[in-house]
C-alpha cells in the first residue's frame, strides 16, 4: 500500500506576515475603544485602517 506524506503550510505563507509596532498609549486606547464598539479585534482594525490610509496617502517633496 502506498503511503501519502502530508506537509502543512507554515504560518505566514498565506500572504500575511507578523510585524511588531510601537504606538502611543492614547492611540492604543482609541483602537481598543473602536474594537469594543465594532466587535472587531485590534489586528482586524489595524489592517482595515491601514489599507484605507495607504490608498489615500501621497508623498510630497519637502521645501
Amino acid at each position: 500500500m502506498k503511503r501519502e506524506i502530508r506537509i502543512t503550510k507554515k504560518k505566514g505563507e498565506d500572504g500575511h506576515k507578523i510585524v511588531s509596532v510601537r504606538m502611543r498609549e492614547d492611540t492604543l486606547k482609541k483602537l481598543d475603544e473602536l474594537a469594543e464598539q465594532t466587535n472587531r479585534s485590534r489586528n482586524e482594525l489595524i489592517n482595515l485602517l491601514l489599507a484605507e490610509a495607504l490608498q489615500e496617502v501621497s508623498v510630497v517633496e519637502e521645501n
